[in-house]
């Protein structure tokens, strides 16, 4: 399955994978970058399914095995990855793994940072906040990873208008349009520039 002259990329992801599906297919057939390893905390994440269907190998890492001081992602699987992809991943990335990939971890998060960050912010908890901060707009940005929730360097937002008849449900939609169109692409061109 490896092929040595493509970029290697692990998509990190704990739940359904819309995201992680989005990335396979952008992916599937690309001649200079593959998908090697599906990681997850939860072993009952919808993301393995994913990954089976597209004979992916997968990797259950418990949280606690992740916060570990000790963590070498290298102990759970031998592939060196060029990138690592957050997609919908509710784990704080340690330390001791971005010392591993320094700005070599990209995250993608549904609003527009620096508002509507930080722990607890994720998926529909979000787009509640957001609704009832009144906003007039969301959106979407892919960052890099530090030790702080969504605090690394911002790489590329896009935004979308909030109706006054919006609910949290019908902006999750908007904003994971946008996710799914920008992400892979981004990916991409982040990897490719390297050479």
């Amino acid at each position: 399955m490896e092929i040595t002259n493509k970029k290697k990329i692990a998509i990190f992801a704990s739940g359904n994978g819309s995201n992680a599906l989005s990335i396979l297919r952008y992916f599937h057939s690309h001649s200079r970058v593959q998908v090697l390893a599906i990681i997850s905390n939860n072993e009952n994440a919808g993301v393995l399914n994913i990954a089976k269907s597209y004979q992916i190998p997968t990797y259950i890492i418990p949280r606690k095995e992740f916060e570990a001081p000790s963590f070498k992602l290298t102990d759970f699987c031998s592939t060196k990855f060029d990138l690592i992809v957050l997609a919908g991943f509710l784990v704080l990335i340690p330390a001791t793994l971005i010392a591993q990939y320094p700005n070599k971890i990209l995250n993608i998060h549904p609003s527009l940072l620096p508002r509507f960050g930080g722990a607890g912010m994720y998926g529909k908890h979000v787009h509640q906040a957001v609704i009832r901060a009144a906003e007039q707009e969301s959106g979407m940005t892919i960052h890099l990873v530090n030790e702080d929730f969504d605090k690394g360097k911002i790489l590329l937002q896009k935004s979308c208008k909030i109706e006054a008849t919006d609910t949290p449900e019908r902006l999750s939609e908007k904003v994971l349009l946008l996710e799914h169109q920008y992400y892979a692409p981004l990916i991409e061109s982040f990897l490719l520039a390297e050479g």
